[in-house]
C-alpha cells in the first residue's frame, strides 16, 4: 500500500513540475511567435474545450518532462559540484 501512495505522489509532483516546465517555454515561445497564450492550468489537466479526445495526453507528457528536467537538473549539480 505505501509503494502505491508513493507512486501517486511522486507522479502528482512530477506530473506538477513537468506542467511548470512547458507552460514556461510554452509562454516564452507563444509570446514571441503572438500566438495565444494557455492558461497554467490547461497545461496542467489539459485544454479547457469540452469533450476532448485525449484527456491523459497532458498528465502522461508532464510527468516525462518531469522526470527529464529533474534528472537533468541532477545530473548538472553533479556534474558541477
Amino acid at each position: 500500500m505505501s509503494e502505491f501512495v508513493a507512486f501517486i505522489l511522486l507522479e502528482v509532483i512530477f506530473n506538477f513540475v513537468g506542467a511548470a516546465v512547458r507552460w514556461t517555454f510554452g509562454s516564452l515561445y507563444r509570446t514571441l511567435s503572438n500566438k495565444p497564450k494557455f492558461t497554467f492550468k490547461e497545461y496542467l489537466n489539459g485544454p479547457k474545450k469540452p469533450g476532448w479526445f485525449d484527456e491523459q495526453a497532458h498528465g502522461t507528457n508532464n510527468v516525462i518532462v518531469g522526470v527529464v528536467s529533474t534528472l537533468a537538473i541532477i545530473v548538472l549539480l553533479v556534474v558541477v559540484i
